[in-house]
């Protein structure tokens, strides 16, 4: 008997797994997000994608990643460095730093906002925190005044007998 399962792979469904799964890495994104994109798409789960991708199609695209491997490090590069005009002429080189560190930078100020955010956040946390335990420590001198005082007393009252 040689019945087909129902939920088996179809050849379309392995190519999308392959295209989605190189198109990721590419870009550099995770395998993990790419089995999720087409567990959505083909109503499975993305254990099953991830399981039918590392079991049987990822051998058959072995080059297929390495090219999308070194194309992801090529597409990093030239997104940093890529200049808006072709060629360099003398008299624009100094142009043409400028706008490679205007590049740079504005590169460099989306990334660190999110990161000043939370170190803002975490500030202003560290603040609240420092603020409350000056209230507890400024409770316990006012105790401990209060315990000193008492002891004096007690230490008074028995001398006087």
């Amino acid at each position: 008997m040689n019945a087909t399962r129902q939920d088996a792979w179809t050849k379309d469904e392995d190519v999308l797994l392959a295209e989605t799964v190189l198109r990721y890495i590419r870009d550099g994104k995770t395998q993990l997000e790419a089995f999720k994109e087409v567990a959505k798409k083909l109503s499975r789960t993305s254990a099953a994608c991830g399981f039918r991708w590392n079991a049987t199609i990822r051998k058959q695209y072995q080059d297929a990643i390495q090219t999308a491997k070194e194309e992801r490090k090529l597409g990093n590069r030239k997104d940093i460095w890529s200049f808006t005009e072709p060629k360099i002429q003398e008299r624009d080189t100094i142009e043409t730093a400028i706008l490679l560190l205007e590049k740079m930078r504005s590169n460099f100020s989306t990334q660190k906002t999110e990161d000043i955010k939370n170190d803002k956040e975490y500030a202003e946390h560290l603040e609240k925190e420092n603020a409350h335990l000056k209230e507890k420590l400024k409770r316990y001198e006012n105790a401990w005044e209060e315990m000193g005082k008492l002891w004096s007393w007690v230490k008074t009252d028995s001398q006087d007998k």
